[in-house]
């Protein structure tokens, strides 16, 4: 069974702003393209709306590093979808567009995880929300202060996680 809360002190954001943020990454064929269309696929039917998005960044692989680079972007999404009905659809995305699960972190046509919803901490064997490497990932601290710059995740803003990182390989494109 999910263990679901709420923890008020855990995120912070304006109330109105967004429901959700994703991460999206990819280093397969045209990333660019992969990335714009994950983001098509996603709120294709109008039951996900994208509301800020980053820039795109080029970044160095990270877990596996003996493979291409990578292209990520950050959006935050209304949605009137639960956790794991936007989960659902990330992972429909990803099947859709030929994602492949062979290696943990290995080379990827496309990735979208969900990293925050809304004021909600997930511990689930399929979802855990707040995504529990946030801290240790520039390149998805990057994209995410183009979008949520006054986020804070157990207290920490995203300046003070990305100063213990360093992010000169993830660089806008």
């Amino acid at each position: 069974m999910a263990k679901v809360e709420r923890v008020e002190a855990h995120l912070q954001r304006p109330a109105h702003a967004f429901d959700a943020i994703l991460g999206l990454g990819t280093n397969l064929g045209d990333r660019t393209h992969n990335i714009e269309e994950a983001i098509r696929r996603l709120t294709a039917d109008g039951s996900i709306r994208v509301v800020a998005r980053s820039k795109l960044y080029r970044s160095a692989p990270w877990g596996v590093t003996d493979q291409d680079w990578f292209v990520n972007a950050c959006v935050a999404v209304q949605t009137g979808l639960s956790p794991h009905e936007l989960l659902k659809e990330c992972q429909a995305v990803e099947n859709d567009m030929g994602r492949v699960r062979t290696l943990r972190w290995g080379p990827r046509i496309i990735d979208v995880d969900i990293l925050t919803f809304r004021d909600l901490e997930i511990a689930d064997p399929d979802l855990t929300v707040p995504h529990p490497l946030i801290a240790e990932r520039a390149f998805v601290l990057v994209p995410l202060k183009d979008i949520a710059p006054e986020l804070r995740l157990n207290g920490r803003t995203i300046d003070a996680m990305l100063e213990k990182l360093d992010s000169r390989e993830v660089q806008p494109i």
